[in-house]
């Protein structure tokens, strides 16, 4: 009985000496034979051995794009399903058609058996004379908006098709290497006569006239990065914790650490505020430092470590955004939040709504811990009908404050001033305000203007400790005026 497969063939890197038997003699026991392009060396060889063939260069000259080129080459190798398919190189290396073609299989209960041949990556370590085992990483050059290169390590680059491409290749290995970084471009590597090696400049490989599609670029590893990248920080953390590295930071614990994470988070809305994006960059660095820096220490005591903390935030955002990576339909900002605290209570094990406002962390600014408290109890109604009743109660408090301030009860002055502020933080939220930054804006306020009544105490021939308080008071006043 005959069995319907699919054969998938390499043809090699484009040296007749590197067919091997067994593609050789499967294309000639077929009847249907389909080569991906009719653009590789070795096609003649195959016409000599009197090899009947398809190619889909159409498809080329139709399709959109290489995704929709190659969507269809799988297609149609599907439809086809007793049949042979040749491929440049080796077909499981950089060869998308035949990724397709796997899957379709798959799904369609279609046998496909893979011939394996020598790939260009192969041929090309060769003719550099280079041990791979060293460590590389292949990358589709159209693909390197996704694929990124990693620069302690060398680099393959394939897909250099012609000049154009090889243009669009650079611009985008401009991000990670310096302009002057050496690569190697490699042309038809170990295809006598057609075999074309030379060591340029990054910024001149688009400049090169032999560049199509048997092109490819190998970058070795770099000493001196352009950019540093997040592994470079893991590893300069750990260097100064280690015995080698800075007693300080040996020193550090969780601990000892937090005064200074609080700091950094501040001098980041400091930099939001001020529209600094330079000093934004600067700080996001050092509030990324302190993550690596306590993912270290975590390491060190066998607790966690970076990896498990990416792992981990990277899997909760998942599962609390349904409606992005799951089948959840929403149509709001409101309803994201709904179901953002509902997936957060599930996940922390939070069985009542008091359980979660006990949650929210008593170390945050007290502004802030008291806005969060009020949002959450107005998520199930315990809230007021409008800002006017927000308004009225601190009135009420203020009276309350007013009947007990000249008492020496302390704790009753306290009590009644928190309260006064609680209701001052209600109203901001209804007028969607965020109390924090309404006070800091009035306490900045309050320090440009008493800087005025100093660079101006000059005018009453007065330093400011000579100053009475009318004098001051008149000098506030006149500070509004220059006020924006």
């Amino acid at each position: 009985m005959n069995l319907q497969m699919i054969k998938i063939v390499g043809l090699g890197p484009g040296s007749v000496d590197d067919l091997t038997l067994k593609t050789i003699e499967t294309l000639k026991n077929s009847s249907k034979v389909f080569l991906r392009t009719y653009k590789h060396p070795n096609v003649w060889y195959l016409k000599e051995l009197g090899i009947k063939f398809e190619t889909f260069d159409i498809f080329y000259d139709e399709g959109r794009d290489f995704d929709e080129v190659y969507e269809k080459i799988a297609r149609r190798i599907i439809e086809e399903r007793d049949c042979v398919y040749a491929v440049p190189g080796h077909p499981l290396v950089a060869e998308k058609s035949v990724e397709l073609i796997l899957k379709y299989s798959k799904e369609n209960n279609i046998e496909v058996e893979v011939i394996p041949a020598l790939s260009f990556i192969d041929a090309v370590f060769n003719v550099l004379k280079i041990d791979p085992s060293c460590g590389f990483k292949l990358i589709d050059g159209l693909m390197l908006g996704d694929q990124v290169p990693d620069l302690n390590t060398s680099n393959v680059i394939t897909q250099v098709y012609n000049k154009f491409v090889a243009g669009e290749i650079k611009i985008k290995l401009m991000e990670y290497y310096d302009d002057e970084q050496e690569v190697y471009v490699v042309r038809a590597a170990g295809v006598k006569d057609l075999e074309r090696i030379e060591k340029v400049k990054l910024y001149e490989i688009d400049r090169l006239d032999f560049i199509d599609y048997l092109t490819t670029l190998y970058i070795p590893p770099v000493k001196e990065k352009k950019r540093k990248d997040f592994n470079d920080l893991i590893n300069l953390v750990e260097m100064l914790r280690s015995p080698k590295g800075c007693p300080w930071d040996r020193e550090q614990t969780h601990e000892s650490l937090k005064r200074y994470l609080i700091e950094e988070c501040y001098e980041i809305i400091e930099s939001i505020d001020k529209k600094d994006y330079d000093g934004l960059c600067e700080e996001l660095g050092d509030v990324l430092l302190h993550v690596v820096f306590h993912s270290q220490i975590a390491k060190e005591n066998e607790y966690f470590d970076i990896w498990d903390v990416t792992d981990g935030i990277v899997r909760k955002m998942i599962k609390r955004h349904p409606h992005v990576f799951g089948d959840k339909r929403i149509q709001t900002a409101e309803d994201v939040v709904e179901i953002w605290e509902k997936n957060k209570m599930k996940e922390k094990n939070v069985k009542s709504y008091t359980e979660n406002l006990k949650k929210i962390p008593i170390v945050l600014p007290a502004l802030l811990r008291s806005l969060k408290v009020q949002e959450k109890a107005s998520e199930v109604g315990f809230d007021w009908d409008n800002v006017e009743d927000a308004l009225n109660k601190i009135k009420e408090e203020f009276e309350e404050l007013l009947k007990v301030y000249k008492t020496k009860d302390n704790d009753k002055i306290l009590e009644e001033i928190g309260d006064l502020l609680f209701a001052v933080v209600n109203v901001a939220r209804f007028l969607n305000v965020n109390p924090e930054e309404a006070l800091n804006r009035t306490t900045s306020k309050f320090i440009n203007r008493f800087e005025y009544i100093e660079k101006n105490a000059y005018k009453f021939n007065k330093s400011l400790a000579e100053l009475n308080l009318e004098e001051m008071d008149k000098l506030w006043e006149e500070s509004k005026k220059f006020e924006e």
